[in-house]
């Protein structure tokens, strides 16, 4: 969809060239060579400058690119602050728990006590192509329940982002998640006692447990990863000279897309911990599997109190929520709710409404902003149904490993590769492909990325839907392998590269979605937007309860091919529909909406 007009018929913010320096509301006379520029909503409401301080915008320590440099120089990403990585150790620690526990939800939900086995849940030793069990509730419940546990982990976000942006800031609202989820802790793993489950009393404490982590979970999530973005201060494009002489354009997209990158590694590093956690609750015990995420969890408190007073921290500003959905209810009210109309937000700019002799008190920029993150939204819509081609819809990548030979492997470990690829996949985008694509001159834009990570996801499907026939066809019990006490003489290891593509296409398609998230959102709104990314995989969550149903023998093979035949369909509407948004310019300013002299003429003109 091409950029809508805040008041003129244009599709980017135009910035001044270095010589003409940054336009502000000055007498012609007045230098502006450096100016502070104090973290403030359209109102003018300044932030506690000891909690974040505004950036300075100094032109003889960040020359700003002249137009022509801006087409040619090679993009390059700023430096990350050190509080940035520490913030992505945070995010590893607590992702660590949740995939941790979430790895062991489906055997520990699906299957019984193994006969033979200790009691704790462990196979027994001489069935090395059996599976771990405790609360014996089935595939359709199981794969419900924990389709129930990521609705929630990412239904919840939208009420995190909320106290966040409105009530209690970023910061104590991840601390508050962390002690929402430390609680969740040690009532899951009090409840996967032997003891407990062999008294048939687990499903208790396992549901209030879970209830809890997921809370915490969907309070924590939203507001780390604006957190660590924040960290990076100075926003803006300039020039800088390398070592070997080479001029190049500090680049804020470039910065942004490498801090998400190194971040997105660092959520599945922790990610990876689900690993270990299969091989513990099949061959020991679930109240392990359950602990040791919880150890590393622990580890929160004492890295958020280590970064504390280093950490940038955003206090709340309900102003710009309450400021957006104001604007919001104007723009269809005038548009008499045809949301698809040409003027939609032009019709509700400040300069549009004094024509009208109306007054507002919001801004041009505010405007901007609500348009840019509705357009974000509407961008988003289109991640839940590649959602339900990343790893299968629910249960069917563990249950397709059930069902193969797994020589004493887990039969939901390959699922839980997933991170293992994105540990190496993600850094080497960061650090080699991008660089590498940048110094061609080869434009990977936004739109571009999230293209290619869908048709990645398409590719996943089909593999898994192969895969899945030829277990059939090979199953002692044919297509009703799922229940079949032998397996087929597939090896597990077949669903390396379903895992894999899944994994890349997260790498193009989240990471992405973040940067989206962050940079077209208001200032003070941030943490919502993130949420209102976060909200898509429940929507997918829910969309894979409505198709729970079809998630049984014999027709597992259309469980993988559905999704990735609707996704395909999906991919060309998306890319025709946004392709232009790859051009629309990545953050905007303050100053890029103000009224400034206009030297030539002897009058007043928009910096638009």
């Amino acid at each position: 969809m091409a950029e809508n007009v805040i008041g003129l018929n244009i599709q980017k913010v135009v910035e001044p060239d270095a010589d003409q320096g940054v336009p502000i509301k000055v007498p012609l006379a007045a230098p502006a060579t450096s100016r502070p520029v104090p973290e403030v909503s359209s109102h003018g409401s300044q932030l506690d400058s000891n909690e974040a301080p505004g950036t300075v915008i100094d032109h003889e320590a960040y020359p700003p690119p002249t137009e022509e440099e801006r087409t040619t120089l090679r993009k390059v990403y700023d430096t990350i602050p050190l509080t940035a990585w520490s913030l992505c150790f945070v995010e590893m620690a607590e992702r660590a728990s949740y995939y941790g526990v979430k790895a062991a939800f489906n055997n520990y939900l699906q299957f019984p006590l193994p006969a033979g086995g200790p009691g704790t849940g462990a196979i027994d030793p001489s069935k090395p192509n059996s599976h771990a069990g405790a609360l014996n509730l089935g595939l359709q419940t199981a794969s419900a329940i924990g389709l129930l546990f990521t609705f929630l982990a990412y239904v919840i976000p939208i009420f995190g982002a909320w106290i966040a942006d409105v009530k209690i800031g970023r910061y104590p609202a991840i601390l508050l998640g962390v002690l929402i989820g430390a609680i969740a802790h040690i009532i899951m793993v009090g409840g996967a006692a032997p003891a407990v489950l062999q008294a048939g009393k687990g499903v208790a404490p396992f549901l209030i447990s879970f209830f809890l982590l997921a809370i915490g979970a969907g309070i924590f999530k939203p507001n780390v990863a604006p957190t660590v973005i924040d960290q990076y201060k100075y926003q803006r494009e300039y020039t800088k000279v390398l070592k070997s002489g080479e001029k190049v354009l500090v680049d804020p997209e470039t910065t942004v897309n490498h801090i998400m990158l190194i971040f997105y590694a660092f959520v599945n590093v922790g990610a990876f911990f689900s690993v270990a956690v299969v091989y513990i609750e099949k061959y020991r015990s679930f109240w392990l599997a359950y602990l040791v995420p919880g150890i590393v969890y622990f580890l929160l408190p004492v890295l958020l109190a280590a970064t504390y007073k280093r950490t940038r921290r955003t206090p709340p500003q309900g102003s710009d929520l309450t400021r957006f959905i104001k604007i919001t209810i104007s723009a269809i009210k005038t548009a008499r709710g045809n949301i698809f109309a040409k003027n939609f937000w032009h019709d509700v700019t400040p300069s549009a409404l004094a024509e009208r002799g109306i007054s507002v008190s919001y801004s041009e920029k505010d405007v901007d902003d609500a348009r840019r993150t509705w357009q974000a939204v509407q961008i988003f819509l289109y991640v839940p149904i590649w959602n339900l081609n990343d790893g299968g819809v629910g249960n069917t990548s563990s249950n397709q490993g059930a069902a193969m030979t797994s020589n004493g492997a887990p039969n939901d470990l390959l699922a839980h590769f997933n991170p293992l690829v994105i540990i190496v996949f993600s850094p080497l985008m960061a650090t080699v492909v991008y660089p590498f694509l940048e110094r061609r001159k080869i434009k990977f834009g936004r739109i571009n990325r999230m293209t290619f990570g869908f048709f990645l996801a398409i590719l996943s499907s089909v593999i898994g839907a192969i895969i899945q026939y030829r277990v059939y066809e090979t199953s002692p019990c044919g297509y009703y392998a799922s229940s079949c006490d032998g397996v087929s003489p597939i090896s597990i290891w077949w669903q390396v590269p379903n895992v894999a593509l899944g994994a890349m296409s997260e790498v193009f398609v989240n990471v992405t979605s973040y940067e989206l998230a962050y940079a077209r959102a208001p200032e003070h709104m941030r943490s919502t937007v993130v949420a209102m990314f976060l909200f898509m995989t429940a929507l997918s969550s829910a969309l894979g309860e409505i198709l729970i149903p079809a998630i049984a023998d014999p027709t597992l093979v259309w469980a993988w091919a559905a999704p990735g035949i609707a996704l395909f369909v999906q991919t060309v509407i998306f890319w025709w529909t946004y392709r232009k948004v790859n051009d629309d310019v990545f953050m905007t300013y303050i100053e890029d909406f103000e009224v400034v002299p206009d030297v030539k003429n002897g009058s007043e003109k928009q910096n638009i």
